[in-house]
């Protein structure tokens, strides 16, 4: 059972409960990304049981019938032991999605600095195969104005982000007014020239800036999508939709939500906030 606060960023243990989440957040107009909790398994059993986890959970959406793509983590497939392992663990994921769902999109997210290399390795591999995969690019990291540029280049979806993990200042920018700037200066590029790209974040300055841009430079609300958390700033979500926007939410489950709920609140103050108003309103 979930830790009452934890229920308000996770979606429950089960596929059926996140399949309900999901039920709910469409009949609201939104979209939604479904992630299977798990991360840095240290074997090839674990990462297998991951796979399979997916794979179950595709064939559960197949019937159904809700809108919804998928997102996971490389290091729950085998990436930080066994990157070939992990590259056969997600094509065969992709091939499932592909066969089965009417959306079979499935986003990389992206973990920490010294899994970013390893993670966009392993996605140049798979998106020459499969193109129904996309990744996540951290606006705070100094590499990250290059590596929008190469995923422009090969028509890929990318999911913009500020970046969640604590990094040093040598890889990345700490003052959180220039990262909002970074932030600003690379979602241009993407709405001109990206494919679909996806503009995560709460920060309600940073989503009045890409409408700004995107009305600016004549881009259509159907040729990008926000995407938001389950649990964070519902207001703003479904503002945005009936205002004509796009936006997906990324809905996890699983019984490993404890760690996934202390990056939440640890990552910002006012998600504890949130979380503890929820309960307290129940």
């Amino acid at each position: 059972m979930l830790f009452p606060l934890a229920a308000r960023f996770v979606a429950g243990e089960t596929a059926d409960e996140a399949i309900e989440v999901v039920r709910r957040l469409n009949a609201d107009g939104l979209d939604a990304t479904i992630d299977v909790l798990g991360e840095d398994v240290g074997d090839a059993p674990s990462a297998a049981r991951i796979r399979d986890t997916y794979a179950a959970l595709i064939e559960q959406l197949h019937a159904a019938g809700v809108r919804t793509n998928l997102s996971l983590k490389l290091s729950a497939l085998g990436l930080t032991f066994d990157p070939a392992l992990a590259l056969a663990n997600f094509c065969a994921i992709l091939d499932a999605a592909q066969q089965a769902l009417p959306d079979p999109f499935v986003r990389i997210d992206m973990e920490g600095s010294a899994l970013v290399e390893p993670t966009l390795a392993l996605f140049r591999a798979a998106f020459a195969t499969h193109r129904n995969t996309g990744t996540v690019l951290q606006a705070y990291l100094h590499r990250t104005p290059a590596d929008v540029d190469e995923m422009i280049a090969l028509r890929a979806r990318v999911r913009l982000c500020k970046g969640a993990y604590k990094e040093p200042p040598s890889l990345a920018i700490q003052a959180m007014a220039q990262v909002r700037e970074r932030y600003r200066e690379l979602a241009l590029p993407l709405l001109l020239h990206g494919t679909y790209p996806a503009f995560a974040t709460h920060d309600e300055s940073l989503v009045d800036a890409v409408r700004a841009a995107a009305t600016a430079n004549a881009v259509p609300s159907s040729a990008f999508e926000f995407q938001m958390l389950y649990g964070a700033r519902p207001e703003l979500q479904r503002r945005l939709v009936a205002a004509g926007y796009r936006v997906r939410v990324y809905v996890p489950y699983g019984t490993f939500w404890a760690k996934y709920f202390r990056r939440r609140v640890t990552e910002r103050r006012e998600n504890l906030l949130f979380a503890v108003g929820s309960l307290i309103r129940k």
